[in-house]
């Protein structure tokens, strides 16, 4: 496997007008693609758990993008209200306001784009992939609810893996659900003896590496496939 120098970098974007959010970007030497994470409610771009993922993708050459998506003072009145969870609206424009942040950094704007989900963070991701589909070339939800995307599934056009724990029972039901609502390349992986946050011993590698090896197929196809010197739109 291939050695890589990885940047990383504190940032501050502007993900919708006067909404200002923090977020690390990792950038791997050379670089051949980007993966923007999508955290769940009661996350933050502080989970062990992203971070982990993160790591496996820059060591496969993939840039990553971990950024909350609320501010400071939404995540403090999220602890007592929790009225922002599941506004699954809200955490789509704020993916959407990232996703055109990255199209203007320097040596990233013309690198293929996932996104990565995880529990109402993948409703959202698939919410941004379908309202942007010429913007994403893959998408994976990892212990995600694909199904609080809605109506908007059939939009989603970019390839899409759902993984969920073999023992997260009520999860694997809605992600099927989302599996067949999906017009796109797709598929469902199952990780066994895992439950919703992947915290049995080799689940999370297992997980992993599913979802490095779909983004390392589906965003070389997409660069292969890409005019030379074309941009994403």
């Amino acid at each position: 496997m291939a050695e890589y120098r990885i940047s990383e970098h504190a940032v501050r974007l502007e993900a919708e007008p006067g909404v200002w959010l923090d977020g690390t970007l990792s950038v791997p030497e050379p670089v051949s693609g980007v993966v923007l994470f999508a955290h769940g409610s009661g996350s933050s771009r502080f989970s062990p758990r992203n971070q982990y993922v993160a790591r496996v993708m820059q060591q496969a050459g993939l840039a990553t993008l971990l950024m909350d998506l609320l501010t400071p003072g939404e995540e403090e009145a999220e602890r007592w209200t929790r009225h922002l969870r599941f506004d699954i609206e809200l955490l789509a424009r704020r993916l959407v306001g990232a996703t055109r942040w990255l199209a203007r950094v320097p040596g990233l704007g013309g690198q293929p784009l996932g996104l990565i989900g995880s529990s109402t963070g993948a409703g959202a991701a698939l919410v941004a992939a379908g309202r942007m589909p010429e913007v994403f070339q893959a998408v994976v939800s990892r212990g995600g609810r694909p199904d609080l995307a809605g109506a908007v599934l059939p939009a989603v056009r970019a390839p899409t893996l759902l993984i969920v724990g073999g023992d997260d029972t009520q999860v694997i039901a809605l992600n099927q659900e989302a599996l067949e609502a999906l017009r796109t390349h797709k598929r469902l992986e199952i990780v066994p003896g895992a439950t919703h946050l992947f915290e049995e011993p080799g689940t999370l590698e297992q997980a992993a590496r599913l979802a490095r090896d779909w983004f390392l197929q589906h965003l070389a196809t997409a660069a292969r496939e890409r005019p030379s010197g074309e941009a994403p739109p």
